[in-house]
């Protein structure tokens, strides 16, 4: 009879455990798509496939800020320094850098596929939508196609110089923002030519920010790294 309770009272826990925790993830009302689904919809389109930029693009910089405490949070949020995109977005990039390797320019990427937990901590330390995204719409790093990025010179590996650093949350970081710095605005130019011309929009409140068109046909994820190199 004991042995019978013991049981109960740890199911109920579990139970508890779990439902807690679905909560807290969930409780945005948006339900991500997760590993299985995220598998299964793969084998029906091939496009959906998360891709390794690192491996994928020759020569691309990394710089993951939330695989540090180097970023607005404070925190460590990802487990990895890694960077995925859905396979299309994968390919634009790819031919992105190398239009920028021809000018003596390289890609660094500071953010591309984010598990929406991530984009759920995110609301709830900044909550101002115009710099972090709803979690009750998911963000388009969620769905993997939106890359957050600069300009490197390939010679040296220094970024070029920008309107403002990563995740600076002001106006000056609006790419409508004038500039009155020749070489600054150059290479915002540059770096915002470079991605449209192969499919990608600049959002309007960060010159660092690209989203991919045709984002809406994808799934929003909450996938970790670990999994995807499974």
């Amino acid at each position: 009879m004991m042995k019978q309770i013991s049981v109960l009272v740890f199911l109920s826990f579990f139970i508890a455990r779990f439902y807690a925790e679905a909560q807290t993830e969930y409780k945005y009302g948006l339900k991500p798509t997760g590993y299985d689904a995220y598998l299964r919809s793969v084998i029906a389109n091939p496009d959906k496939r998360l891709v390794d930029l690192e491996k994928f693009i020759p020569g691309v910089v990394l710089d993951i800020r939330y695989a540090t405490t180097n970023n607005f949070t404070g925190e460590q949020i990802y487990d990895q320094p890694k960077a995925y995109a859905r396979k299309p977005v994968a390919e634009a990039l790819k031919s992105v850098q190398a239009d920028l390797n021809n000018k003596g320019l390289g890609i660094k990427i500071f953010d591309a596929y984010r598990p929406y937990r991530a984009t759920v901590k995110f609301y709830e330390v900044y909550g101002d939508t115009t710099y972090v995204a709803s979690p009750y719409r998911g963000s388009r790093h969620n769905r993997g196609c939106a890359i957050d990025m600069t300009l490197i010179d390939l010679q040296t590996g220094v970024e070029l110089k920008m309107p403002t650093g990563y995740d600076a949350f002001t106006k000056q970081a609006w790419p409508s923002t004038p500039i009155a710095d020749p070489e600054t605005r150059k290479n915002r130019e540059v770096l915002i030519s470079a991605m449209e011309k192969h499919g990608f929009r600049v959002n309007s409140s960060e010159w660092w920010h690209f989203d991919f068109q045709g984002w809406k046909k994808y799934e929003v994820l909450d996938i970790d790294f670990e999994r995807l190199e499974q």
